[in-house]
């Protein structure tokens, strides 16, 4: 419920803050004492339409906050929490807004600023204002297949049909899509088969890539120890018949050096009792140099020929071991020339060959199951389109029933409103199959017929705004707390009627109260006395400036306000006895 609203600089209102209590309350006050003014602030702090002329003269801004209080699990702690602003149950819903004085408007909902939409949203369901141009909600006909739902309609039955519609109308979106998919099937048939024939006879595998560049590598590097192998095995090869191997040459040498050493027995030293001379001495020792000399050397070939030797063997061993296989190296970059040319060829990476092989011979398979696949789906549809019907035909049903059920109830409530002579109908008109919803296959209207003889016809058409407003009643009244929206606001809804009309209006707003807050701005004073509390309006000079003002009355001030709505300007004690009576009688 609403229980305070707090206004500055809004055209005649400086300042005002206004407490409310559950019941019903009336605002009254002299014509143009500023109860407009009121309403059109409060509608500011819920999200309509503004401009720069509501800002009081001379002030920056005009500011309007309006608190409320919903119970758990009311509908706008769930729309808080889709928007991001989740609230506790037991704190206070402020919508607050802001006009510059330039036009420009700023609304906030628990102190976060929102769009104008969302806050709209917010207030229309926790309050509705009801004026004789305002019932929009009730001359809707979108709005009436709810209304009557909620009037007496069970949430399992509405909630039954919902789900079957979301049910059938998910067989039908699958149908649809499995035939979009198997005429598109059907249209590259011959691409299609081509290509998994080819990618088939390829056979990717996963992670083929990797693993085969890897592979390669490793041939790769076994290819050039095998090439280096060989060319030193080919250095110590002779390149030509002319030229001998190095190990020949070796051996030819130490055959050419055995030549300067002395054959066996011959010893080139001197016999002890030989005659020497000088000269022979000296010959002799050169010889055993070149003999020392030559044998050194001849060493050194023996031992390069068997170094040569160890080599050849080495590298021989080395080339026998090395795993270089050319085929094998040409057979892995063929293999990876034609996958990775399959995978530009089709924009994939080469990993995603498999997969574009599964899913086009899943495609290719689909183009042979699809007819039958497409008859199953055809057949889910159908039964699923036959259990909607069910459950809606039932929500029919009850519809209808709970249609002539509103209708007596309502009729019961027109004749103390002044208009028993109307006639209120529940028109259920079936709709067409396309225009079948979550809501059911029928769409419903609210028809009422002002006299005797009349067809019946929409609400804004036939109701005039006054009848319009009064009808409105009966109908909160009969659907009162179906809603959830826990304010309702009447703006002179007794507009001209008096006497025993205004008295049957007043105590059907009282009793409205008793399930919902109610807040009446009335003329009336048959309608203020029924009323729990009471808040005349009215307006004051101050520092020059008119300004309006707000005034809770004690039981005392409600007699003289009574009496002034009875009597008019002089109020006599005639008229005070009245407003005594009329307050006795609630």
């Amino acid at each position: 419920m609403l229980t305070s609203l707090s206004i500055r600089d809004v055209v005649l209102i400086e300042a005002l803050d206004l407490s409310f209590h559950d019941g019903f309350t009336a605002l009254t006050g002299e014509t143009g004492a500023g109860k407009s003014i009121l309403l059109d602030s409060l509608g500011l702090a819920m999200g309509e339409r503004a401009n720069a002329g509501l800002v009081r003269a001379g002030a920056a801004e005009a500011r309007v906050s309006a608190c409320f209080e919903a119970p758990a699990g009311h509908a706008v702690f769930t729309l808080l929490s889709e928007q991001g602003m989740p609230a506790d149950t037991t704190d206070p819903i402020v919508l607050r807004r802001v006009i510059s004085r330039e036009g420009r408007s700023r609304a906030w909902v628990n102190d976060q600023p929102v769009g104008l939409a969302l806050l709209r949203g917010i207030a229309t369901s926790l309050i509705e204002i009801q004026g004789q141009h305002e019932q929009m909600g009730l001359a809707d006909p979108a709005t009436h297949r709810g209304l009557l739902d909620a009037s007496n309609i069970p949430t399992a039955l509405t909630d039954s049909v919902s789900a079957a519609f979301a049910l059938w109308k998910e067989r039908a979106a699958e149908l649809a899509a499995a035939q979009r998919a198997l005429d598109e099937a059907a249209r590259e048939e011959e691409w299609l088969r081509h290509t998994v024939d080819e990618l088939t006879t390829l056979a990717p595998q996963p992670d083929e890539e990797e693993n085969l560049a890897r592979q390669r590598h490793s041939l790769q590097q076994a290819e050039r120890r095998n090439e280096a192998v060989a060319a030193a095995l080919a250095e110590l090869t002779p390149r030509d018949r002319r030229t001998a191997a190095p190990a020949t040459a070796l051996r030819a040498a130490g055959r050419a050096l055995h030549r300067l050493l002395p054959a066996p027995g011959n010893n080139t030293a001197r016999q002890a009792n030989e005659p020497t001379s000088a000269e022979q001495d000296s010959a002799l020792a050169e010889a055993q140099a070149s003999e020392a000399l030559a044998t050194e050397a001849l060493a050194a070939l023996e031992n390069a020929e068997n170094a040569l030797a160890e080599a050849e063997n080495l590298l021989s061993r080395l080339s026998a071991e090395t795993d270089a296989n050319p085929r094998m190296l040409e057979e892995t970059e063929e293999r990876l020339f034609s996958l990775r040319t399959m995978a530009r060829k089709h924009g994939v990476a080469v990993d995603a060959l498999a997969d574009l092989l599964a899913t086009l011979s899943a495609r290719l398979a689909g183009l042979e199951s699809g007819v039958q696949h497409l008859h199953t789906l055809r057949e889910a549809v159908a039964a699923a389109q036959a259990a909607y019907q069910t459950h809606a035909t039932a929500l029919t049903a009850a519809r209808e029933r709970a249609a002539r059920a509103l209708e007596q109830a309502v009729s019961r409530e027109l004749k103390p409103l002044r208009l028993e002579k109307a006639r209120f109908v529940v028109e259920i008109q079936p709709l067409p199959q396309e225009q079948w919803s979550r809501q059911g296959m029928e769409q419903v209207a609210f028809l009422i017929a002002a006299n005797p003889g009349q067809p019946a016809g929409p609400l804004a058409r036939v109701a005039s705004g006054g009848e319009l407003s009064r009808l409105m009643l009966a109908l909160k009244l009969v659907l009162a707390g179906q809603s959830g929206i826990g304010t309702l606001i009447f703006d002179e809804i007794d507009a001209g009627v008096g006497g025993a009309t205004a008295a049957a209006i007043g105590e059907r707003l009282r009793r409205l109260a008793g399930k919902v807050q109610v807040l009446a701005v009335t003329h009336s004073p048959q309608v203020a006395a029924s009323a729990h509390a009471h808040l005349r309006i009215g307006k004051k000079t101050q520092n020059g400036q008119t300004v309006t003002h707000a005034t809770p009355l004690s039981t005392t001030e409600r007699t003289e306000e009574i009496a002034r709505m009875l009597a008019g300007d002089t109020i006599t004690d005639a008229a005070r006895a009245a407003a005594a009576s009329l307050l006795g009688q609630t």
